[in-house]
């Protein structure tokens, strides 16, 4: 089931998400539905918040972003309850955009390579290490989970060009091409 993307405004995309327990009620649906919904957005990642759940859950692929020679790269993976434990390695910037800030885009600086704990999807505990545009996705979608946006992450005066835009956004005049939720105060 494809679900709606709760926009720039709403409360829960500024929380601290709260921990799944290994007995959350239809997880496996959350976790199909959450896939369904990035891949209608044409996302590589979404985060439970984004979806209106304050859950310490989110779900990657980057396989679908990989130049052909590198897809065995990528990963496709659901990360639950998961904890930074490092990130380490020159930072770059790259263009990021959010699914729940449409048609926003900017350079932010991260880390080239993050090793985080998390479980699956089972429950089963893991600890990895990722790098470059993986390391990226899993950064940005763990940003989520901490109640932070990338916007948060540009420069001063981009942050100042976009101010409008956001402002717009959070009082729900937003469109985008896939199904959204905007926040009405």
């Amino acid at each position: 089931m494809i679900m709606p993307i709760y926009v720039y405004g709403f409360p829960v995309l500024k929380k601290v998400a709260e921990p799944i327990s290994n007995d959350y009620p239809e997880l496996g649906d959350l976790i199909e539905n959450m896939y369904q919904t990035m891949y209608n957005a044409k996302g590589v990642g979404l985060a439970a918040p984004q979806v209106g759940l304050s859950k310490r859950i989110f779900v990657v692929d980057t396989i679908q972003v990989m130049k052909e020679e590198d897809k065995h790269k990528g990963i496709k993976k659901v990360f639950i309850n998961p904890q930074i434990l490092e990130e380490t390695g020159n930072p770059w910037s790259y263009e990021e955009g959010c699914l729940s800030i449409p048609n926003i885009h900017g350079d932010v600086e991260r880390p080239a390579v993050v090793t985080l704990t998390y479980v699956d999807e089972n429950f089963n505990e893991f600890t990895e290490t990722y790098e470059g545009m993986n390391a990226r996705v899993i950064q940005h979608e763990y940003d989520h989970i901490q109640g932070k946006l990338f916007i948060e992450k540009l420069k001063p005066l981009k942050k100042k060009l976009i101010q409008g835009k956001l402002n717009k956004m959070a009082a729900g005049n937003v469109t985008a091409d896939y199904k959204i939720k905007v926040f009405k105060p």
